[in-house]
């Protein structure tokens, strides 16, 4: 029987060998070849940051900087290659969060929590 550690590593080659992973890198790489493009996408995760930030620290959030914020990722959305590369970010995000779940029902994390 293979090891732990073993076991992890075929883990690892799966997800990059997943069709999730390839079509992320491969939309981040398109997306991140274009100057313009990269510092936009980089531009909003900084605000969305900062946002969030705010948020976990019990700071109050106007509603104006979360209106900003959603007419930032429409505009972002506008933009074929990075909407593409969004949407390629959330499947490999998804997939991410079900495999966390799977390893934490093992650590019994997941126990009383519903998700």
């Amino acid at each position: 029987m293979n090891n732990i550690y073993d076991l992890a590593h075929q883990l690892k080659r799966a997800i990059m060998n997943s069709p999730e992973y390839k079509n992320y890198m491969e939309k981040k790489n398109v997306v991140y070849s274009n100057e313009k493009n990269k510092n936009m996408v980089e531009d909003f995760r900084k605000q969305a940051l900062e946002l969030q930030m705010k948020q976990i620290s019990g700071q109050k959030v106007d509603e104006k900087e979360i209106e900003k914020l959603r007419n930032l990722e429409n505009i972002l959305r506008l933009n074929p290659t990075i909407n593409e590369f969004l949407l390629a970010e959330y499947r490999f995000s998804q997939m991410v969060q079900d495999i966390t779940k799977i390893i934490g029902e093992a650590l019994d994390m997941y126990k009383d929590i519903n998700i």
